[in-house]
């Protein structure tokens, strides 16, 4: 097992399938660029409630960023050729849905402290002043 963050573009719908245990998993395939310019195809499944429901919103050609337990492998290619791929047991997903909201949040929290009066320690020459004035014996 490799712990991976990995990136890419949905090839394909991810689907919802039921396991023998009746526990449902969502499973998709990522295109993730190499730095030569080829692409790797990565299997990608999701029990993680909140893995699989990031991964169902998505749709064909969409950006995800994934992260999870990785399994390299090998194909064979129909002209014979051996190609790398992998499997991915996602743990959490990442989408550009998310980045978003992210910073939305981070810019209302912001908002949220600049609007927010200043009830901490008087301003330093106030509160000086005030140390100085109470030194009086």
């Amino acid at each position: 097992m490799i712990d991976a963050l990995i990136q890419g573009r949905l090839h394909g719908t991810p689907t919802q399938r039921t396991g023998a245990s009746g526990k449902p998993f969502a499973v998709a395939k990522v295109r993730t660029p190499t730095a030569n310019g080829e692409s790797i195809f990565v299997s990608v499944i999701a029990f993680a409630p909140a893995a699989q429901a990031a991964l169902l919103a998505l749709g064909d050609g969409d950006a995800v960023a994934l992260a999870g337990e990785l399994t390299p492998k090998v194909w064979a290619a129909a002209n014979g050729e051996h190609k790398p791929a992998c499997d991915l047991l996602a743990h959490q997903v990442l989408t550009p849905y998310h980045v978003q909201r992210r910073r939305e949040a981070v810019t209302r929290k912001r908002e949220a402290v600049a609007r927010k009066p200043d009830t901490g320690r008087p301003k330093d020459e106030a509160w000086q002043a005030g140390a100085a004035e109470s030194l009086d014996f």
